[in-house]
């Protein structure tokens, strides 16, 4: 770990100039510039000193644990087939977020499993197709590039009423499939 450049990065996070943080760490600006060069090391009590008024601590700083994943590929998916549709799961473990987004491929003359009422919110886009969305009472047509957004407080499902396979991208705030 190179404890200079990542105290750097602390400092510059909290928008805070050298001469700020060696007045809060009770530093001198050329200790800390020489530290954050890698021209020096600090005894642990001075880090200690150098994190508090960074507003962290020794445990936080040394924590290695790696950052979530940020781009996903095909590989990564999870697909769960049923006789009616498809789900691929493009965001593994999507359950540790807030929104869990699905492409859904829908057969011909097939419906999606009903949405009960639950606290939370839907959008989705229509890659292929045409699809029916039967929100409580009504029922909205989307077609091919167009979006809907919608409660999750009322039943809903997606009905296929077309010959071709429909896919969307659907994505629930909070994770729901």
């Amino acid at each position: 770990m190179d404890i200079g450049k990542k105290i750097k990065q602390l400092r510059l996070l909290n928008g805070l100039t050298l001469e700020e943080l060696a007045s809060r760490s009770e530093l001198t600006k050329g200790f800390l510039s020489q530290l954050e060069n890698d021209n020096n090391s600090p005894s642990i009590a001075t880090l200690e000193d150098i994190l508090e008024a960074l507003g962290t601590s020794l445990g936080e700083f040394f924590n290695e644990t790696k950052t979530d994943k940020i781009v996903y590929k095909k590989e990564d998916f999870f697909v769960d087939s049923k006789d009616t549709y498809t789900i691929n799961w493009i965001i593994p473990n999507a359950q540790k977020h807030q929104m869990e987004p699905i492409v859904l491929e829908l057969n011909p003359g097939c419906k999606s499993e009903i949405m009960n009422p639950y606290e939370g919110e839907e959008f989705g886009f229509v890659l292929q197709g045409t699809v029916k969305l039967i929100y409580g009472s009504e029922s909205h047509t989307i077609r091919s590039g167009e979006t809907f957004y919608i409660s999750g407080k009322i039943q809903h499902h997606l009905v296929n009423t077309s010959k071709s396979i429909v896919k969307i991208i659907w994505v629930s705030n909070p994770p729901s499939f």
